[in-house]
């Protein structure tokens, strides 16, 4: 579907040392927000019609830390498109390696309500499905 990039910053490291648990969120919503904005969920998308996705669920695995200066390239499947939602997962790599994994449920909202993805963006969304990973859909053990 695509690739987000991104590179650790010094305020990110953690007193351990390595990249501080909110920021993988961080950098997993800003993957999320490029998808958006190649979708046609852009900006000017979201001006214009009061419209936008919302997260109401969402399920990171950490699997190995991240160190200060490290490259991060999320690449992100779209898993499920319904009239109204949408179910992604984004994986995160640094030096290649599978860092971390984060499986999102999203709604897309106008005006403050659930609403129907317009047709053109539905059709956007499906061309990039792609098979679901064998972490989606766990629970914590």
């Amino acid at each position: 579907m695509g690739e987000y990039r991104a590179k650790v910053r010094p305020e990110w490291i953690d007193y351990n040392g390595h990249l501080s648990e909110p920021y993988y969120v961080l950098v997993f919503g800003d993957a999320t927000t490029a998808l958006m904005d190649r979708t046609g969920i852009d900006p000017e998308y979201r001006q214009r019609n009061d419209a936008s996705l919302y997260t109401v669920e969402a399920h990171v695995r950490y699997l190995h830390e991240v160190g200060p200066d490290a490259e991060l390239v999320v690449s992100t499947a779209v898993l499920d498109v319904g009239i109204k939602k949408l179910r992604l997962c984004h994986e995160m790599r640094a030096g290649g390696e599978l860092v971390a994994t984060e499986e999102l449920l999203c709604l897309h909202v106008t005006a403050g309500r659930t609403s129907a993805f317009p047709g053109e963006i539905a059709r956007r969304l499906g061309r990039h499905l792609a098979p679901l990973p064998d972490y989606a859909g766990r629970a914590i053990a």
